[in-house]
């Protein structure tokens, strides 16, 4: 899968002591930069768990669905997946959202082989740099 554009962020926070799944899942969601301060509502939270929600049950979900299931506005709705799609966390097919791969572990290793092709192209660039410079 090709992208044009893509914004990975690790947030290093503390890991939640309860043993809560909806802690775990707010956790793993801020460690991946996906929901902040700014998100007084959760309902970037929500929309993420909707998502795997329709993953589990293997079916994409339209921006509209998604809207009316967390009874939030249609452009609140697409403001958090543009969010969620530009970290590579959800893709679209025609006007229907669903999570990159079906389970969160597989999910957080697509993402880590991400980070390494980005480090990597990073590493290469610098190289090249270093050797017009003559460094």
């Amino acid at each position: 899968m090709a992208f044009i554009h893509q914004k990975i962020t690790i947030v290093k926070i503390r890991k939640p002591s309860t043993e809560n799944v909806n802690d775990d899942l707010q956790f793993l969601g801020t460690s991946l930069g996906l929901f902040g301060l700014r998100d007084k509502d959760k309902s970037c939270f929500r929309v993420f768990i909707e998502l795997l929600k329709a993953a589990k049950r293997k079916q994409p979900i339209s921006s509209d669905e998604l809207a009316y299931r967390l009874d939030l506005t249609r452009g609140t709705v697409v403001h958090h997946i543009n969010k969620l799609m530009e970290s590579g966390i959800v893709v679209h097919e025609g006007n229907r959202y669903f999570l990159r791969v079906d389970k969160l572990e597989a999910l957080i290793e697509e993402i880590r082989k991400d980070v390494a092709r980005t480090m990597d192209d990073l590493e290469q660039m610098a190289k090249e740099i270093d050797k017009e410079l003559g460094l």
